[in-house]
Formats: C-alpha cells, sequence, structure tokens
C-alpha cells in the first residue's frame, strides 16, 4: 500500500525543507513521521527517560501511584491573643491590638514595637511616635477581650510524588509536573540523545519506521511531488557519497 502524504503534512514538510536546506533523509523523515503521528517526545529528567509524549508519560504515572498522592492537612485560625489563664494585658490605644502575658513571650516589648509602628498613631513628641498603650489586669476587662477560636479544619489537597510539594487539586500537580519535570523535544532529536534511554514503546516505533523499506515508500510518495525534486536529489547524492566512502 503506497504511503499517503496529506496536504497539512505536505505544506509543514516543504516549510521544514525550505529552513532546513541542509537536512538529510534521515532527519527530514523523522520530522515527517512526527507530523504523521502527531508525535511529542518529552524528556523525564528524573528517570533519565525519553517518552512518546507527555500525556502517554502522565497516564503511566497516575496508573503507577507515582505523580500524586491524597494528603490530609489541618487549617488552623490563628492563635488566641487572650484567652481564659490571661492576668494582664498591654493595649494599643489606636487600634485596639492587645497582646497577652501567657500568649506572647514579650508583650510590653512587642506592645512598644507595635504603637512604635502603628500607622494610625499621630501623637508625636519630638517628631517620634509616642509609645503610649494602656495595661489592665482586671478580668473583667479582659474577659472582653477573650475571642473563641474557629476549630482547625481538615482539607484533602494532593502532594507532588516526585517533589512533595502540596497543592490544592491534582490538575495543579499535574501542570506543575509539565512545567518543571519534562522537556520537550522533537522525534528528530531523540535517537541522538545517548546520555538518556528511550521508553521501549518510543524506541520500538523509531525502529520500526526507521526500515528501509519504509523510508523507501517515503521517498516515492516526495518523489511524485515536484517541489520536493531538488531535495530528492540532495539526498540521493548523499545516499551515493556515503556508499562510495563505505
Amino acid at each position: 500500500m503506497a504511503l499517503v502524504i496529506t496536504e497539512t503534512v505536505k505544506e509543514e514538510l516543504l516549510k521544514f525543507l525550505k529552513k532546513n536546506r541542509k537536512a538529510d533523509l534521515v532527519t527530514t523523515y523523522l520530522f515527517f513521521l512526527e507530523k504523521k503521528f502527531n508525535i511529542h517526545p518529552v524528556l523525564f529528567g528524573k528517570e533519565k527517560m525519553i517518552y512518546q509524549s507527555q500525556d502517554e508519560l502522565v497516564r503511566k504515572l497516575e496508573s503507577q501511584g507515582k505523580l500524586w498522592r491524597e494528603t490530609e492537612i489541618k487549617i488552623q485560625f490563628g492563635e488566641q491573643s487572650v484567652d481564659e489563664q490571661t492576668k494582664k494585658i498591654y493595649i494599643c490605644p489606636f487600634t485596639g491590638k492587645v497582646f497577652g502575658d501567657n500568649t506572647h513571650p514579650n508583650p510590653q516589648d512587642a506592645i512598644y514595637d507595635w504603637v512604635s509602628k502603628c500607622p494610625e498613631n499621630n501623637e508625636r513628641v519630638g517628631g517620634l511616635k509616642v509609645k503610649r498603650f494602656f495595661v489592665s489586669e482586671d478580668p473583667e476587662v479582659i474577659k472582653n477581650y477573650i475571642v473563641k477560636r474557629k476549630e482547625p479544619i481538615k482539607k484533602i489537597v494532593f502532594s507532588s510524588a516526585v517533589t512533595g510539594k502540596l497543592f490544592n487539586s491534582k490538575a495543579a500537580v499535574i501542570d506543575d509536573f509539565i512545567k518543571n519535570q519534562l522537556k520537550p523535544l522533537s522525534l528528530i532529536e531523540v535517537p541522538s540523545q545517548n546520555r538518556f534511554q528511550i521508553e521501549e514503546h518510543l524506541l520500538s516505533f523509531i525502529q520500526t519506521q526507521l526500515e528501509e523499506s519504509k523510508m523507501a515508500a517515503f521517498v516515492e510518495a516526495v518523489s511524485s511531488e515536484g517541489v520536493f525534486e531538488p531535495y530528492i536529489g540532495q539526498w540521493t547524492e548523499e545516499e551515493k557519497v556515503e556508499s562510495e566512502g563505505a
């Protein structure tokens, strides 16, 4: 059965050859295969492995439980400034900010620091903000500042099995994985990547497609299109030189 090159692929191939005028037959054929079969190879650096596409890799890792994990976290709603054990409080007169003697390690230092930087403090002495504040040990006054704290809530989030980082959804884990763990490659680059392994499915595909009969069918298909004639002549000349050198 004769190889058919669609008009879309033909146009892509012609653009490629015009841009890469010295492209040899194998390089051109690999470009053709990438477009014909819609292949988008990616390198997964952590595994030092090249896969046929990111979608294929994501599906594989998900099925093996190697992409994300469900994790339960607790969300705490702030520390209380005043509670039932508080005996003494320090109060900012400008904002009502309060520090308790049992909820802050250094409440007096904290109130001094607060009022000296407080935007609402417009009182000045010698050009500096006054460090004026209130102090109370009256249980009834202290009681006014006790605010019931919300109970912590539990939430299911997702941790990346690759980096350990937490995300709100599986989609966010996958987006981060694609963005930061994968490197897109062209099919042309794949055979020369000797530092990395090629995933078995992709390797088998490349080896099968690079058979002499399939490449000959490709040359025959493009030969029927006059626009490719200059490039075919170049490939023929290269093959002749290689055979003579051998």
